[in-house]
């Protein structure tokens, strides 16, 4: 199951779709591909629905939508998602497509998916990773990575990249969990993940920075900071 929340996203679904639609028609496995529409105001979900109608007759892809009228945040699309999913596998997959979803079949095709018992992220901090970024996401991810260290003991080089890989089992029992439904919520399942003893595995990306981000970069980050106390002393 592909996982893809968004929220006013009118400007960013062709290109977007563009990259899925490339992915699904060289694809082999069987999708199930979940859209929540995370309290949009324009008119996204009827584009979307609209170019993706040829997918219909398509056995291997199965394309649901999930929709609410009140914005509640990332990290409560998800959630919506992962409840809803039948797949043994979840991938959390940004918009914007900034980690190209064929990712997950070089994953794949390497082995680095070996166990049912894990977590793998995408992660723009290692060796083998390539990142074309903006210097102040560099400056605000170094920081974020020294105060969940501190508060947690998360010891990961990125949390907050997107593209995640889940095997359902383990998650759907601790998303119940889960009370963090902004941009933090994946500091939440990671510290949920290590209560678990669920190893959590960085591997390599391709990411590329998108225009029209949903992050402020004023209020954001001190929300992002709240947040984060709030789960360590929930």
């Amino acid at each position: 199951s592909i996982i893809i929340p968004y929220y006013n996203e009118k400007k960013r679904i062709k290109n977007t779709l563009k990259i899925l639609q490339n992915y699904i028609l060289k694809n082999s496995y069987k999708l199930e591909i979940i859209f929540v529409n995370d309290g949009s105001v324009d008119n996204s979900e009827a584009i979307i629905k609209k170019k993706l109608s040829y997918i219909k007759n398509n056995k291997k892809i199965n394309i649901k939508f999930i929709s609410y009228k009140k914005n509640r945040g990332k990290g409560f699309a998800i959630i919506k998602g992962i409840i809803n999913s039948k797949s043994k596998w979840i991938l959390t997959c940004d918009f914007d497509m900034s980690v190209n979803p064929k990712t997950i079949n070089h994953w794949f095709q390497k082995k680095y998916i070996n166990t049912y018992n894990s977590a793998f992220i995408g992660s723009r901090n290692l060796v083998n990773s390539k990142v074309d970024t903006i210097f102040y996401r560099k400056i605000y991810g170094s920081f974020f990575k020294i105060i969940i260290r501190i508060l947690f003991g998360i010891k990961l080089n990125d949390t907050q990249c997107g593209f995640k890989l889940y095997y359902s089992k383990y998650l759907k029992k601790i998303i119940k969990n889960i009370t963090s439904f902004g941009f933090v919520h994946d500091v939440e399942i990671i510290n949920e993940l290590n209560k678990k003893k669920i190893n959590v595995i960085e591997l390599p990306v391709i990411w590329k920075h998108k225009t029209n981000s949903k992050l402020n970069l004023i209020y954001d980050p001190i929300k992002m900071i709240i947040d984060l106390f709030k789960i360590k002393f929930k």
